[in-house]
């Protein structure tokens, strides 16, 4: 059953503590990435048979395979796949950068370029699970920002075959390739590129421990989104919120893993006693009831504040990756929240709306680094380079300023390759 904690009348460690999702992984996941490396498409096909007890002929999703899966999925989930994507565009679109130039005195001009990275890879979870949301949210910004190339990497079943709603969404996103691999293997083929599977300049996308792990230790080579936790949902509540709502809204990421955290902080008693009556009235009608359970019982709580106001202050501290705020007038709380992934407003935005629908991506920050970090955008599939220009003139204005920062700093050759080139002759 779901703890419930009396803020200032517990330790400080029992309502900020996280979880340790951290597992022995590393070890593994070094060798994964050492043997795609050196052995590349032998060591994939290794590792699908192994791991997702798949013989493939190819690691690339043919058109074929593409046309056959969207034709094979219901046109009404077509349409609803459609309507996201349109959602999504329309604010990913918002986020989009433009270069700029400043030549407001004689003989300068600096500036900035706004460039995509040339080719992104998107990782998919897939196997016995099917995410064509993440398709959507990953590869649309991706899309907007103009890479040139866009892949999808994605775990085959034990046919061979991509769930077909992943292809379906590929195809409504307008991605370039997919190709048959999950897993360690599939990042570290992203990061160093094989004879099938394209290098690319930026990972993202979620993944278990092992994907997770993957990407921390390809990073550098490539650019990766984030390393992604466990996930996450905190709801500040008061006390007209329905309790029916507040449990299964903690029960919509409750039932993603084990690992999960659902957390609820309110300043009515009455409110946290009724929530937990409802959870446990709707775990057993679950399909995941027994991972939805284990995160209830080993990640859930609810906080009793003093104030609404404390609430806040505690949602700060915990920096969620999904924020619900089941308050009258939530507008009023926006300009408070400092620190969350996305944040869900009033009694009738369930966080699902965001996983799916609205338009704000659903790529988060997780474990806290919401206090430091941001949700996937356009933003990550750019980079950003500046240009200097000065004339003779202009360099002659500054060049002795120059040298003396230069000096300054004890770099005399800066300092000179400043004043060598207005000296007089």
């Amino acid at each position: 059953m779901i703890k419930i904690l009396k803020y200032g009348e517990v330790s400080n460690s029992e309502i900020f503590a996280r979880t340790d999702s951290k597992s022995e992984v590393e070890k593994s996941v070094s060798e994964i990435i050492e043997n795609v490396r050196l052995n590349g498409d032998k060591a994939l096909f290794e590792y699908c048979k192994r791991f997702d007890n798949a013989e493939l002929d190819s690691l690339t999703v043919s058109n074929e395979e593409i046309e056959e899966a969207v034709n094979s999925v219901e046109p009404e989930f077509i349409r609803i796949l459609e309507k996201a994507a349109a959602n999504i565009r329309k604010f990913h679109e918002r986020q989009v950068r433009n270069s700029f130039i400043i030549n407001d005195e004689d003989g300068i001009v600096i500036g900035q370029k706004i460039i995509p990275v040339d080719r992104a890879g998107l990782y998919v979870p897939g196997g016995t699970a099917a995410y064509p949301s993440t398709v959507l949210m990953d590869s649309i910004p991706a899309k907007i920002a103009g890479c040139g190339e866009v892949v999808i990497v994605t775990p085959p079943n034990s046919e061979g075959k991509v769930n077909p709603v992943i292809l379906a969404a590929a195809k409504v996103a307008g991605v370039d390739k997919v190709f048959k691999v999950g897993g360690a293997q599939a990042i570290a083929a992203l990061a160093y590129g094989t004879n099938t599977i394209p290098k690319v300049d930026k990972i993202v996308g979620p993944g278990n421990a092992y994907v997770a792990e993957a990407k921390k230790q390809v990073f550098g080579k490539v650019s990766i989104d984030m390393i992604a936790g466990p996930s996450e949902i905190l709801i500040v509540a008061d006390s007209k919120t329905n309790p029916a709502y507040a449990a299964a809204d903690l029960l919509s990421q409750a039932e993603h893993d084990k690992m999960a955290s659902a957390v609820l902080v309110t300043d009515s008693y009455e409110l946290a006693q009724n929530v937990c009556k409802e959870l446990e009235k709707q775990i057993p009608l679950l399909e995941r009831r027994e991972i939805a359970r284990a995160s209830i019982d080993n990640n859930g709580k609810i906080i009793v504040a003093q104030s609404l106001d404390t609430a806040i202050e505690i949602a700060n501290e915990i920096a969620p990756e999904h924020l619900e705020l089941c308050v009258d007038n939530p507008f009023d709380y926006l300009d408070k929240i400092r620190h969350a992934g996305s944040v869900f407003m009033g009694r009738n935005c369930p966080e699902a709306l965001g996983d799916y629908f609205a338009g704000p991506n659903h790529t988060l920050p997780t474990s806290g680094t919401a206090k430091f970090s941001s949700p996937l955008s356009v933003d990550d599939f750019v980079k950003k380079t500046q240009y200097t220009y000065y004339t003779k003139d202009a360099l002659s204005r500054v060049a002795d300023d120059v040298a003396a920062f230069a000096r300054a700093e004890g770099l005399t050759a800066h300092a000179r390759s400043a004043v060598i080139r207005v000296a007089e002759e």
